[in-house]
Parts: C-alpha cells; structure tokens; sequence
C-alpha cells in the first residue's frame, strides 16, 4: 500500500482570491511548487481534496475546476512537480444550481473523497498524512488513521487555544513537507 499526502487546495497550494476556478488565477502560495516536489520525489502520492462549492452556487462549472487542475499540473510539471489525483466535492446545500444544491458525505468535513482516494491509489491512511489550512481539511483524513497538520493562522491558533485535536502544525506548505519528511 502507498503512503500520500492528502491537501487541501486553495490557502494550503495556492493562493485563495475566492472561488478561484479560472486558469488565469492560478498563484502558487510561496514554497508549494518546492514542496510537492519534494513530497512527491519521497515516494508520496499526492491527493488533493477540495469543497468546490462555487459549482453549486453558479459561479463556475465542473469543467472550469477540471481546467484549474489541468493548468496547476502543467505549472508544476515544468518544475518537476505533480498532483497525482485530484478530488473535488461540487455540492452545496445552500447552492443555486439544482443538480449540485445538496447536502452530501463528499463535501469536507465528510470523509468520502478521502475513502474515495484510499481505495483507488491503494493509500495506507496510517502511513500518511493531512495538510490544510483548516481543521475541516485534515480531519476526515486523521478519522481514516492519517497525521493531520495544520497550517498556521486563525485555524490553528483556535484549535491550539482549545488544545484539541493532537494536530501539528506548521507555517506553511514547505514546513509541512519537511515536517513529513522528517518523520519517514
């Protein structure tokens, strides 16, 4: 069984304008591109899972989110870096669009996209871990055995006040990814 790192999208890889689903927004956080390749060239398979919401309330389509994920892998191809699979939930029970206006167990904090993943690239959840910049982004995934980390700011310092959750944490996306490495 493969170990991954299951992250979160906007605010943990790239920058959060917002609804972000065109091509042409796509901005790196600061050190993402350098720690993917690193987690990707330790063996990890790379998984991100992402609320989509934006489908649902009419913003974009699904199609705009596949062409987000199509560029984010051209962009980290050319530094040597992937994405290995990416896992989105497009529903939203306050959505405008119909057929996406739900409630569903795929939308994060729901563990779905993540047993989703486990099955399909044959993922140890004990042998991996979870990054993302809020509690709901990690938690499905250390429900299912994995390490959670949390990126710094107003998430983890609530939980690190509450004192809950056994989370790390970490500045960024690089430190977490030296953060893992340091701990294979």
């Amino acid at each position: 069984m493969r170990r991954a790192v299951f992250l979160d999208r906007d605010g943990t890889i790239n920058v959060d304008h917002g609804f972000v689903a065109r091509p042409d927004d796509l901005e790196f956080m600061p050190g993402a591109v350098e720690a993917l390749r690193l987690l990707g060239g330790a063996g990890f398979a790379l998984v991100v899972v992402t609320n989509q919401s934006g489908v649902a309330r009419g913003y974009h389509t699904e199609e705009d989110v596949r062409a987000f994920h199509d560029e984010m892998n051209r962009r980290l191809a050319v530094d040597g870096a992937r994405i290995d699979a990416f896992c989105y939930c497009p529903h939203h029970p306050e959505g405008t669009v119909p057929r996406y206006s739900r409630a569903c167990e795929c939308r994060k904090p729901g563990a779905a996209l993540y047993r989703q993943a486990i099955a399909d690239l044959d993922i140890d959840p004990r042998r991996s871990f979870a990054v993302g910049d809020k509690v709901s982004d990690i938690v499905p995934a250390v429900t299912l055995g994995a390490t959670g980390i949390l990126l710094e700011g107003p998430s983890a310092q609530a939980l690190s006040e509450a004192d809950s959750g056994g989370f790390l944490t970490a500045a960024s996306l690089l430190d977490a990814a030296r953060l893992v490495l340091g701990r294979v």
